[in-house]
């Protein structure tokens, strides 16, 4: 029998690297993107000011914006436009865990109360709506056209992905494919939009342009992948949710698909009649974990990861060396290493 506590992912927790490594050429410009978002919190509708504050009260890991702004620096952008993309980026992501905590009926986000919790599902439905618009008609003061195509594209997409999950929420027979066509929609599509922003800002090649919109896929999906594995072994503390809080809001996910086609005919019988009780107690949560660690499904997981994290290097890798690229491949390898 494998390793309970897989050595991939004790390495990984204990080797974090830290945001302010991979921001420290880029901290003055998303300070910046702060204010933009602060300046958005000012409306003469009282409720909105109250909930946006409420929202960007605590900065987050601000990755989607930093993305953008070092993928126009890594072409040598020039101008200030970038910073209220990277806003708006921020903004559409932040619309999206607005609805995302509408559907999962969700208390929490980041270690405190959710806005569904805190304000209801009828007022968070329209912020999240409010939020959307609001974005695409602020784009529409960009001289580059192809920004709006871009933000309306990608909102659709993560739209689609989130009904798509909907869809197929408990449905035990999800497979790999399935699933990364749902996070390729719901994450890395905006990971992805975010550096095609910041190469079309410094009227990148197509080519260049092309490098970037992969590089952020990769790293989405990466992302996406790490963050699904933490759901089984990350801290509480640490996420700002319980673990296994995917698991009972109905999300099949990679370590779930994984233990299912694993080895021992045994334990996936058991652990399929644990999962189609869809309520657990402590007791039935501990066994569902117990599995997951012992057929090595966290360990393939993190594989998984690992395996984006070195296509998003490599499509980076063919950009002249510079302190920006350094960053983008530096956040490559944080997103499989961290541990909230």
């Amino acid at each position: 029998m494998r390793s309970a506590v897989p050595e991939k992912a004790r390495e990984i927790l204990r080797s974090q690297q830290s945001l302010r490594d991979v921001y420290v050429h880029i901290q003055e410009e998303l300070e910046r993107v702060e204010e933009s978002l602060q300046a958005f919190s000012s409306s003469p509708s009282r409720l909105i000011s109250e909930i946006s504050a409420y929202l960007f009260e605590r900065k987050g890991k601000r990755i989607r914006p930093a993305l953008l702004i070092l993928c126009s620096k890594l072409l040598n952008y020039q101008g200030d436009e970038h910073i209220s993309m990277a806003a708006l980026v921020e903004l559409i992501h932040t619309a999206s865990l607005i609805h995302d905590d509408i559907i999962d009926n969700a208390d929490f986000r980041r270690g405190r109360d959710s806005i569904h919790a805190r304000w209801g599902a009828n007022i968070s439905v329209l912020l999240g709506d409010y939020l959307y618009i609001k974005t695409i008609r602020m784009s529409q003061e960009s001289p580059h056209r192809e920004v709006i195509r871009i933000l309306t594209d990608v909102s659709a997409r993560m739209i689609e992905g989130e009904l798509t999950e909907y869809e197929m929420s408990g449905n035990l027979e999800t497979g790999e494919e399935d699933y990364l066509t749902i996070i390729d929609k719901k994450t890395a599509a905006l990971f992805s939009a975010a550096c095609q922003i910041g190469a079309v800002l410094s009227r990148a090649t197509p080519e260049e342009e092309s490098r970037l919109i992969n590089y952020g896929r990769n790293l989405g999906l990466a992302f996406q992948v790490t963050d699904d594995l933490l759901d089984f072994q990350g801290q509480e503390s640490r996420l700002g949710k319980p673990v296994l809080a995917d698991l009972s809001e109905g999300r099949i996910t990679l370590p779930l698909i994984y233990a299912l086609r694993g080895d021992g005919a045994e334990s996936r019988k058991r652990l399929r009649a644990l999962l189609e009780k869809r309520r657990w107690d402590r007791r039935s949560k501990e066994e569902i974990l117990d599995i997951i660690k012992a057929n090595g499904a966290l360990d393939d997981g993190y594989r998984k990861a690992e395996m984006f994290s070195l296509q998003a290097r490599e499509a980076i890798s063919g950009f002249p060396d510079s302190a920006h690229r350094e960053a983008l491949s530096l956040l490559a390898q944080f997103i499989v290493r961290r541990d909230s």
